[in-house]
């Protein structure tokens, strides 16, 4: 889980290809379906805020969750230029508090692929059960196996920007089904004067994941009293298929009897 440090200051500048209107917008409608138009959505690893700040927009009274100091501060920059009332917590989403319930949580980009023990996984699903209000829903997204196997595998990505340039080393471990990569970025640096060279600063993280299969999500919603609603594909909302490379889940909210157990 220790990841994000000085990364967190650039995230945003190679992160402009995720689709978070998209994610809002399917969040949002989710949401709505199962009948939670406002109240309190907790925003699971939310990293920079770009998903909460989208909810907040859409009335929703949101609270952010993340581990990461450096990724809140900058959360925090956005939230004072939005002006929006988003209260973020810097917790572990395995160990997390609140003070009462919530309607919904939420989690996107692969933020649950962060936890790399089942228990951990199983852990955070019951605090999610404890804190939610009767019939609220949990909604995620999780990086399938055939992603991680087939499409990023042991694969080096690199790319150029006017900004700065990145490196991406992926290597995956079938048995262990554990995704490692390393992140080396080359950010330009603005410069005082004319006439010299540009500048650039290196960052550099190291980043693990596992790969869930859909039977261990449905096992650990279980081991954690939450009822299993709905599962498609998060790119074309469709049924699962072998080809899917990111699931979207709903699950509920069933009575806090076994939340202890």
């Amino acid at each position: 889980m220790d990841a994000y440090t000085s990364f967190a200051q650039v995230y945003d500048l190679f992160m402009d290809n995720v689709p978070y209107e998209e994610w809002g917008r399917q969040v949002i409608r989710i949401l709505k379906d199962y009948g939670i138009n406002d109240g309190i959505v907790a925003d699971l690893g939310c990293g920079t805020g770009n998903l909460t700040e989208r909810l907040a927009a859409a009335d929703y009274d949101m609270i952010g969750i993340d581990s990461s100091e450096d990724m809140l501060e900058i959360a925090m920059e956005k939230k004072m230029r939005s002006g929006s009332d988003i209260l973020y917590l810097c917790q572990d989403m395995r160990s997390f508090e609140l003070y009462g319930t919530c309607r919904a949580f939420v989690s996107r980009c692969d933020a649950v692929n962060y936890l790399t023990e089942y228990d951990d996984l199983v852990r955070m699903m019951r605090l999610v059960n404890n804190y939610l209000d009767p019939e609220g829903i949990f909604v995620f997204d999780c990086n399938t196996i055939h992603k991680y196997e087939t499409i990023l595998a042991d694969n080096t990505i690199a790319e150029n920007r006017e900004v700065g340039s990145f490196i991406w080393e992926n290597s995956y471990e079938p048995e262990t089904r554990i995704n490692e990569y390393d992140l080396t970025l080359f950010i330009r640096q603005e410069q005082p004067g004319r006439g010299q060279e540009p500048l650039f600063r290196r960052f550099q993280e190291t980043h693990f994941q596992r790969a869930y299969s859909l039977e261990e999500l449905k096992r650990a919603a279980a081991e954690a009293g939450l009822l299993w609603l709905d599962c498609v594909d998060a790119d074309t909302l469709v049924m699962p298929s072998e080809s899917t490379e990111r699931y979207l889940v709903v699950l509920g909210e069933s009575g806090k009897e076994e939340k202890n157990g």
